[in-house]
């Protein structure tokens, strides 16, 4: 039966500081591999960090920039090759002269697949992607859909139906105003007494600021659809918001594998099975489909409004 060892990682960035991030890629990579996994995934724009880039000029957001592949690939490339790992991690990336959100995924041959946000906010110097990709680790057909991606489910459905049976989800999320009740920032103090009195922190990482807003959807993806979803999300400061990390994995029935609840930075792992693809309701309901009733409703036009809640009150302010 075909089976797949995958780790998932959270950590804290430093602003704009790719060297520092390289870093504890490398370390979690080489933690990941003593460990046994063959593919490590990190949070969206691990590389650079991500929240920072909502303050900055179009120069600076193209300062932190990069081809694909350039510096950041090949740094990338040397880490998968020196433990034999398949890695995957996010950055900015300019082509031409546009710039992406994008997320990578290489191994010791070089890079396999690159995927660029469709729904990018953080900036509005990020312009959106055009495509969707799925592609091979290890005989499994894998796709990539960035955070906010994964809120429209069309996105989802539509990788799995290209052929994805693991969908790989790079997240900066959880922990900011919403327009749904209990929702918002958490207190910085918690965070920084979290050694003397976890337990506070504990609650609001795993309340409805935290996981209890996440698994409202993210276990539906999966469940719809039929396939494995790797969660990532970073620990601790990205920019001057709080993340709460969480970093997980989940089955095809929905069903939470293996989840990080350390406030440091960390992996967890899990092995993914083949024989859950076909038992799974998602694997039926694809079948089932009548695209006949709903091909034109699907594609009619529609103008995409993306910016969520806590970036148009700073805004407001």
């Amino acid at each position: 039966m075909k089976t797949l060892k995958i780790a998932v990682a959270q950590f804290q960035p430093k602003d704009g500081d790719k060297d520092y991030n390289l870093s504890v890629i490398d370390k979690l990579t080489a933690k990941a591999k003593e460990g046994g996994a063959e593919v490590i995934s990190f949070h969206e724009m691990s590389i650079t960090a991500y929240t920072f880039f909502k303050d900055l000029t179009r120069d600076e957001v193209k300062s932190y920039a990069e081809k694909v592949p350039g510096k950041s690939t090949q740094k990338l490339i040397e880490i998968a090759a020196k433990y034999d790992i398949t890695v995957l991690a996010g950055l900015v990336e300019i082509d031409e002269d546009k710039l992406y959100n994008t997320y990578l995924c290489v191994d010791k041959k070089g890079l396999k697949a690159k995927y660029r946000k469709i729904h990018p906010f953080i900036s509005k110097y990020l312009s959106p992607g055009t495509e969707y990709v799925v592609f091979d680790i290890k005989d499994w057909k894998c796709g990539i859909l960035i955070c906010y991606d994964n809120n429209v489910v069309e996105n989802v459905r539509a990788t799995s139906l290209l052929g994805a049976e693991i969908i790989f989800a790079p997240h900066v999320t959880m922990c900011t105003p919403s327009s749904m009740p209990g929702r918002g920032f958490v207190d910085h103090a918690l965070w920084q007494n979290r050694e003397l009195d976890p337990v506070p922190l504990r609650m609001e990482f795993d309340g409805p600021k935290g996981m209890q807003w996440l698994m409202r959807w993210l276990p539906a993806r999966a469940y719809d659809n039929g396939v494995y979803y790797v969660f990532t999300n970073p620990i601790g400061y990205d920019g001057d918001q709080l993340k709460n990390g969480n970093s997980l994995i989940l089955d095809p029935y929905g069903d939470v594998m293996v989840e990080i609840k350390s406030f440091n930075d960390e992996i967890a792992m899990a092995t993914v099975t083949e024989d859950k693809l076909k038992l799974a309701g998602g694997y039926r309901y694809k079948n089932a489909r009548k695209p006949e009733l709903y091909r034109d409703i699907l594609s009619a036009d529609h103008q995409s409004q993306t910016k969520p809640v806590w970036m148009e009150k700073e805004e407001v302010v």
